[in-house]
């Protein structure tokens, strides 16, 4: 057998996980690297093993930082909010954001609608036009099937909120959907709208076969999936900021504030129309809002493609936020998806996200929302600042100096000499090598 077969394995999720690393030992990695994957494990065996069951083939944990950025007022309620992200210039550049706007009357923020959206497909050898005849038996059918499992759901202010048939002709002329609009209340509620599509599929199939109103060559019907959508355009949240542009110095610019402000809504009305431009100006903004998402235990996979797709909706993938001068005030506002939860899931299970709420002191998924739409518009804020002004390397390169000097295993006085040395300088890699080499020698 040769060494690539030897790499193949059967079981391996049945294997403990010192058996998991003995293997990769063997076939992928140094000896001495098996203490590195130990020496992230907690102290704490519970706790391992309820980081363990968050998913499948564990070997170790992979620490990420968990960060706060402070002075957040948002509609008049000052927050520490929690971010965890692996980039140095992000919670600093939400901090300083936070900071600014806390003195020129804070974020607002609002939620438009809070819907999240299922799907039911199959296919049906009916006629397109009974659609509308059948919908109301249908409906009472498979929300009566359905009644136990939205009962609680119903009682916190969540349930079903609507049902519509869609006939798809562009995938096949006997396609259709059901489209069935949720309340979730703070939980996100996947499971929930899951296990209640799954039911409405077989109460579908029963239906088919015994609803009297059905002709004989209408009862062939085949569910083919069941499953919520992470599109999200009915969980909408607005969060916005404005002051009067002569309230609007830059501290450390030579920019004044009417010039900043011009080139700051040039800036933004740049991403509206330039794709490439509003790629990243958009990951700037997801840079504020999936730190906060992971901080609280939420999915950020899902608000990620909910956000792309919102920016696309138009056929143009374009900027999330808009900016516009009227009167001599500077309006900034940032309008997302985000179908987040505060309630059940990784948000009870994970200790350090049970902290993060309890820092935002226990917020409603509502609230949850305009916390996290105020800390992406921060996020933006600050990054546009710093492209309109000093550039966007002088702030992030003084940021990441940290990580470069750990790359050097740097002491704590070449630390203090290097940052001294740095002071006002611009920092690149090269540059500070060159500079340990020479303390060094």
């Amino acid at each position: 057998m040769d060494n690539d077969d030897k790499k193949k394995i059967n079981g391996f999720s049945r294997k403990t996980k010192a058996e998991r690393r003995a293997w990769l030992v063997e076939y992928f990695l140094q000896p001495d690297q098996d203490r590195e994957l130990r020496r992230f494990d907690a102290a704490d065996n519970g706790l391992q093993a309820v980081i363990d069951n968050f998913s499948e083939n564990t070997i170790a944990n992979f620490p990420m930082p968990f960060g706060v950025a402070p002075n957040f007022l948002v509609n008049g309620r000052t927050y520490a909010v929690p971010m965890v992200i692996e980039e140095s210039s992000v919670v600093a550049a939400a901090s300083a954001a936070a900071k600014y706007w806390m003195t020129r009357g804070g974020f607002h923020a609002e939620v438009i609608a809070a819907e999240k959206l299922g799907q039911l497909h199959f296919r049906w050898n009916g006629r397109p036009e009974r659609r509308a005849a059948l919908l109301t038996d249908l409906c009472t059918r498979v929300r009566a099937q359905t009644a136990e499992l939205t009962a609680r759901m119903e009682a916190r202010g969540g349930g079903v909120r609507g049902l519509t048939w869609k006939h798809l002709p562009e995938v096949a002329p006997d396609c259709y959907q059901l489209l069935v609009r949720f309340g979730t209340a703070d939980s996100m509620g996947a499971n929930f709208i899951n296990t209640v599509l799954e039911a409405y599929g077989q109460e579908l199939e029963r239906w088919a076969a015994t609803c009297p109103a059905l002709e004989a060559d209408e009862r062939e019907l085949e569910v083919i999936m069941a499953i919520l959508s992470n599109h999200t355009p009915n969980c909408i949240v607005k969060a916005w900021v404005s002051c009067p542009i002569e309230a609007m110095n830059i501290p450390g610019s030579t920019v004044d504030a009417a010039d900043f402000a011009r080139r700051f809504q040039y800036a933004v009305d740049i991403a509206r129309q330039d794709p490439y431009r509003a790629v990243t100006h958009n990951k700037g903004i997801m840079n504020g809002v999936d730190a906060v998402v992971l901080a609280t235990g939420n999915d950020f996979r899902a608000i990620e493609a909910a956000t792309h797709a919102f920016a696309a909706q138009d056929g143009q993938y374009r900027g999330l936020s808009r900016c516009r001068i009227d009167h001599d005030v500077f309006h900034f506002e940032l309008t997302l998806p985000l179908a987040l939860g505060t309630v059940g899931g990784l948000t009870k299970l994970h200790p350090l996200a049970n902290v993060a709420l309890d820092i935002l002191d226990r917020p409603s998924a509502e609230e949850l929302m305009c916390v996290m739409a105020a800390a992406g518009l921060a996020q933006n804020f600050a990054a546009l600042r710093s492209l309109v002004t000093t550039g966007i390397q002088k702030g992030h390169m003084k940021m990441h100096l940290q990580n470069i000097l750990s790359s050097f295993n740097a002491t704590p006085q070449e630390r203090a000499s290097t940052q001294a040395h740095f002071h006002g300088k611009t920092v690149s890699h090269h540059g500070v090598r060159a500079f340990i080499e020479g303390i060094r020698k």
